[in-house]
C-alpha cells in the first residue's frame, strides 16, 4: 500500500531531482543558503552526503519508480524536474523517454503547487532527435498533470566542452559546428541559479523562459578560450556530416545514441532559437574554460 504521508501538510520544502548534478547541486545550494527546506533526490547515497551536511533531506531513489517519487513529491509544495541523461552506451532516447514518463506519472496526484522543468533550446516534436524530442514530450507530459508549470529551456551547456580538454591540450579541438557559427551557450551553474529564482518565485511565474550566458559563442571562441588558459595555440577542425556518427561511436555511444545525437545536431543547425529576452547568466566562456583547465592541473 502506498505511503499515506499527508499531501503537502504545512509549508513544505522544495524537491530537487538531480540534486547531485551540475544544475541541481547549484539549485539546492542556493535554496539552502536562503534557509529554504530542500528534499534532494539522488540515485547515489555517497554523492548525496554533502547535501546532508548542508542541511538537505536526501531521498535516495530511482526516478523510474514513479510511486516512490510521488511519495517524496507529496512532502513538498514545489519541485524541480530534471530528466537524468541516460548512459550514452544505451539506446538513449528509449531510456530517457522511460524516465521522463515515470517523473511525469509521479507528478500526477502529487498535490504540488508548482513545478519547474529543465528543458532545452530547440525542444520540438519529432523522432530520434535526442533531447529535442525527449524534452518536448517531457514538457507536454508534465503539463497534462494540470499543475502550474514553469519551463527553463537552457542553451548549449558549457559542460559539453569538458570532453574537449584533452584534445585542446594536444593543440586542436573537433566540432560538428561551423567554427565561426555563434550559438547560445550557458554555464550549468547559471542554469541552477535561474532555476532557484523561478522555483521560489511567484506562482504566476509559469510558462517557458530561455536561459543563456552573457553572449553567444562560436567554437573558434572556444578554441581561443582554451588557448588563453593553456598558454599556446589551439585550432578548430569541423567534422563533415558523414563523420558525425562514427565520431560518436568512437566516443562510446551506442549505434542508436550516435544516430540520435547526430540527428539532434543536424536539426539544431537548421536554426537555433533566438528569444528576445532570455534570462542571462553571468559566467563567461573564458572564465568557465579557465576554471576547467585550472581544476585539472593546467
Amino acid at each position: 500500500m502506498e505511503n499515506q504521508t499527508p499531501v503537502n501538510a504545512g509549508p513544505g520544502p522544495y524537491v530537487v531531482i538531480g540534486a547531485t548534478g551540475h544544475i541541481g547541486r547549484v539549485l539546492a545550494r542556493t535554496l539552502l543558503e536562503k534557509n529554504q527546506k530542500v528534499i534532494a533526490v539522488a540515485h547515489d547515497a555517497a554523492k548525496g552526503e554533502w547535501l546532508k551536511s548542508a542541511g538537505a533531506d536526501v531521498a535516495i531513489l530511482d526516478v523510474r519508480d514513479a510511486q516512490a517519487l510521488r511519495v517524496v513529491l507529496r512532502r513538498a509544495r514545489r519541485a524541480f524536474l530534471l530528466n537524468p541523461p541516460a548512459a550514452v552506451n544505451t539506446e538513449t532516447d528509449v531510456e530517457e523517454t522511460r524516465t521522463a514518463a515515470s517523473i511525469a506519472d509521479a507528478v500526477r496526484g502529487s498535490g504540488l503547487d508548482k513545478v519547474l522543468i529543465e528543458s532545452t533550446y530547440g525542444a520540438r516534436p519529432g523522432n530520434a532527435t535526442g533531447d529535442l524530442s525527449v524534452l518536448w514530450n517531457f514538457e507536454r507530459s508534465v503539463a497534462s498533470a494540470e499543475i502550474p508549470m514553469a519551463v527553463n529551456r537552457g542553451a548549449y551547456y558549457f559542460s559539453n566542452l569538458d570532453m574537449l580538454l584533452e584534445e585542446a591540450r594536444a593543440g586542436s579541438i573537433t566540432t560538428m559546428f561551423p567554427a565561426n557559427l555563434k550559438i547560445p551557450m550557458v554555464a550549468p551553474a547559471d542554469l541552477g541559479i535561474a532555476a532557484a529564482g523561478r522555483l521560489s518565485g511567484s506562482l504566476d511565474d509559469i510558462g517557458i523562459q530561455y536561459v543563456e550566458g552573457p553572449e553567444k559563442y562560436s567554437f573558434h571562441d572556444v578554441a581561443t578560450a582554451f588557448a588563453n588558459a593553456l598558454g599556446y595555440a589551439v585550432t578548430v577542425r569541423t567534422l563533415e556530416r558523414s563523420q558525425w556518427e562514427p565520431n560518436f561511436r568512437r566516443a562510446g555511444f551506442s549505434e542508436p545514441a550516435a544516430r540520435a545525437y547526430a540527428r539532434m545536431t543536424e536539426v539544431s543547425l537548421q536554426g537555433f532559437e533566438t528569444p528576445n529576452n532570455p534570462i542571462r547568466g553571468t559566467t563567461s566562456l573564458e572564465s568557465y574554460i579557465r576554471q576547467l583547465v585550472n581544476a585539472t592541473g593546467g
